[in-house]
């Protein structure tokens, strides 16, 4: 699919508050509601739009532990890495797992509690998955954290 200016500045705009009426988001971009409509429900159907979220403040919900968890391992078969996939996809407090290139086999990014619940998280992840070495880096500050893809 195409992207042109108008559904750039539609995208852009829903990832800054995908709860805006149609008026106000076909005021902003100039179009009318229905041709915004139109336009949004074609960037969905193409999968440019994968799904409309609330953004969650994580200190507020009693989870305002952030940690980053470098992942090494010594087995690379296809069934392993399946249960992997499989462990962090069926696990809530994994935001992020990724594939890496370079020393690191795997990245995590997780979200818990506090310091006890993340030697919960940590004691069921290498409970499910063999796992040849884990690191663990906990964020002191956000400096900067976004969904919104630079349109």
């Amino acid at each position: 699919m195409e992207i042109d200016t108008l559904d750039r500045k539609i995208l852009a705009q829903l990832q800054r508050d995908a709860g805006q009426s149609l008026d106000d988001l076909g005021a902003t971009v100039g179009l009318s509601r229905n041709a915004c409509w139109r336009r949004i429900k074609t960037l969905e159907t193409a999968g440019v739009i994968k799904q409309r979220v609330a953004i969650l403040d994580a200190a507020s919900v009693d989870l305002g532990l952030s940690v980053f968890i470098s992942v090494r391992t010594n087995r690379h078969e296809p069934d392993w890495l399946a249960e992997f996939a499989r462990a962090t996809r069926e696990m809530p407090e994994i935001l992020g797992a990724y594939r890496m290139s370079g020393d690191l086999d795997y990245l995590i990014r997780a979200q818990v509690r506090d310091m006890a619940g993340y030697d919960r998280f940590y004691q069921r992840l290498i409970k499910r998955v063999n796992l040849a070495d884990v690191s663990a880096s906990f964020v002191m500050e956000q400096l900067k954290e976004t969904t919104a893809l630079p349109v």
